[in-house]
């Protein structure tokens, strides 16, 4: 591969040096909106907007935001299917969230479970050094919560 395409792939541009990029959003479906938003404000200390509904299509969305910056897009529309999503799979694994310590990641594993999530690993300390659990949250979906 030539030099050019290498810095490229790195994030440079040919005339206007490094660009700037972060994830600005993730999004994910769910037929449960309202619980969905609940999810992520009442466990992770998300903050959600007001909302946004298409009248025309029954689209509807919140963005729920987090301290460092992070938001969340959860969405609904009458036409959303919510298949199975078996723990090993392709696509998008999890969605991690990093809360501080050991003690704050097994403090809040311990209260998924007990209020009915269930734990498939951890808390635990990986191969590769991160602390961690793993918790199959709104609708079939991991949550990774690390420190």
């Amino acid at each position: 591969m030539c030099f050019e395409n290498i810095m490229l792939r790195r994030g440079y541009q040919k005339d206007w040096g490094v660009i700037n990029m972060k994830i600005e959003h993730i999004a994910m479906y769910v037929t449960d909106l309202e619980k969905a938003r609940d999810f992520f404000v009442k466990y992770l200390g998300g903050v959600s907007n007001d909302g946004y509904h298409n009248v025309n299509t029954d689209f509807r969305s919140f963005f729920i935001s987090f301290e460092d910056g992070a938001r969340l897009e959860i969405m609904t529309k009458p036409e959303v299917v919510d298949a199975q999503k078996p723990l090993n799979r392709t696509g998008y694994a999890h969605i991690a969230f990093s809360v501080g310590s050991k003690e704050k990641v097994d403090e809040l594993t311990e209260r998924l479970r007990a209020d009915g999530y269930e734990v498939v690993s951890g808390p635990r300390t990986t191969g590769d050094g991160y602390y961690e659990s793993c918790i199959v949250g709104i609708e079939g979906n991991q949550v990774e919560i690390t420190v």
